[in-house]
């Protein structure tokens, strides 16, 4: 039982280092009276671009920080635990689609926070468990559709003023793609074993009639099983 809890916990560090991460950012900004909008993401001009990688980690208040918090921890936490080799390749091009299609067709204002990315993370988790189709991703999907389903109307204008909702609207597509281009991903629960082509093995299939059965005549069939029959009777097989 600690064996295990200290595993999950070792799995989660990463999740949680980068919520302390923003809450650090946060307070960094507050303490220091620093103007850290301008990292954000601004559309179509030059300046904006780098916006791209540091707007998720740039937040207009406590309120903004901690409505993203639990959703972040809980969806990256997910992700690391269940698809381990596929989570910080699947996280990076989240962030980074997201943020370009920000970039391209999002209003011209400063888009930050980190909402774009959980919506990517919701999508990339849900469609993953409709491409892979086994049980542990199909459950996961549930879980999170129980879970957001209610979040779909923020991916459109016109909910809140001050809520981006292109992030939410690009972060969702490009978790969809995302999850379509690693839905190959193989995790290690997810491998049969017990299958000989996870060994680099490969076994003969096993059919009911031999493979010739109709290609033979009547007369060749007979006259092979006459002589297998008298080869059995002089003790030769």
């Amino acid at each position: 039982m600690k064996k295990d809890i200290l595993a999950f916990a070792e799995q989660v560090k990463a999740p949680i280092l980068l919520i302390i991460l923003l809450w650090v950012i946060e307070a960094a900004k507050h303490i220091f009276d620093l103007r850290l909008q301008e990292f954000g993401i601004f559309p179509r001009a030059w300046d904006g671009f780098f916006g791209i990688f540091t707007g998720p980690f740039v937040h207009g208040s406590w309120g903004h920080l901690a409505s993203n918090t639990l959703p972040l921890l809980a969806l990256t936490s997910m992700m690391v635990t269940f698809y381990p080799k596929a989570a910080s390749q699947a996280l990076a091009m989240i962030m980074t689609g997201t943020g370009i299609m920000v970039w391209l067709f999002a209003r011209p204002a400063y888009h930050i926070g980190a909402s774009g990315v959980v919506y990517g993370l919701v999508a990339f988790l849900f469609w993953t468990g409709v491409f892979k189709k086994n049980a542990k991703s199909t459950v996961l999907a549930l879980i999170v559709l129980t879970l957001y389903a209610g979040s779909v109307e923020s991916m459109f204008p016109g909910v809140e003023k001050n809520i981006s909702w292109e992030s939410h609207l690009f972060g969702a597509m490009v978790g969809l793609v995302t999850a379509f281009i690693l839905k190959g991903v193989v995790e290690e629960d997810e491998k049969n074993k017990n299958h000989p082509s996870w060994h680099g093995e490969t076994t003969e299939k096993q059919y009911f009639l031999p493979r010739d059965a109709f290609e033979k005549t009547k007369i060749q069939r007979y006259y092979e099983y006459v002589y297998s029959s008298q080869n059995e009777e002089s003790g030769n097989i």
